[in-house]
C-alpha cells in the first residue's frame, strides 16, 4: 500500500466529493502531519510550528462545523505504531463530524473557512482525510 499526504486534494477527488454520497452524517478521519515550522504562501514571518499554525485554524473551523451541527468528535496525539509498518508516523489524528456531505461543501466555499484555510496550509506536511460513514453495528459483528 503506497501512501501519499496531500495538502489539496487531487481533480478527481473533488469531483467525486461532488458526487452523490451517503445520506446523513460523515465522519471525516484526519490523519495530520504537521510541518516543523509553520510555512505562509504569502512568505510572511512567523516563529509558529506546524501544528500551532493548524491550531489555529481548527480552533475557527471548530466554530463553523458547530454553526453547521457538525463538530469535533476526536483529537488525538499519535504515539506509536502498534501494528503495521509506515515510513513515517502522523502527528496527530482527528475525526469531524458534518450533517451530511453538502455542509462540508458549504463550509469549505463559506467566506469564514476561506479567511482561515491558510493556517491549515501552512501547518500541514501533509495530511490523509478519509471520509467515513457510521456503519450498521455499533462495533465489530454487532448488530445495531
Amino acid at each position: 500500500m503506497e501512501v501519499k499526504n496531500q495538502v489539496m486534494p487531487s481533480k478527481a477527488q473533488i469531483k467525486g466529493f461532488f458526487e452523490p454520497g451517503a445520506e446523513g452524517p460523515i465522519y471525516m478521519l484526519n490523519l495530520l502531519k504537521f510541518k516543523e515550522k509553520a510555512e505562509y504562501e504569502d512568505g510572511r514571518e512567523t516563529n509558529l510550528s506546524g501544528a500551532q499554525a493548524y491550531a489555529l485554524y481548527g480552533a475557527a473551523v471548530s466554530k463553523i462545523l458547530i454553526n453547521l451541527g457538525g463538530g469535533g468528535m476526536f483529537n488525538a496525539k499519535v504515539e506509536r505504531l502498534m501494528l503495521g509498518e509506515v515510513e513515517e508516523l502522523w502527528d496527530t489524528v482527528a475525526i469531524a463530524m458534518y450533517p451530511n456531505r453538502h455542509a462540508m461543501i458549504e463550509m469549505m466555499q463559506s467566506e469564514e473557512y476561506q479567511a482561515i484555510h491558510h493556517h491549515r496550509d501552512a501547518g500541514l506536511a501533509g495530511p490523509l482525510n478519509i471520509e467515513t460513514t457510521q456503519a450498521g453495528g455499533l462495533w465489530f459483528g454487532e448488530e445495531a
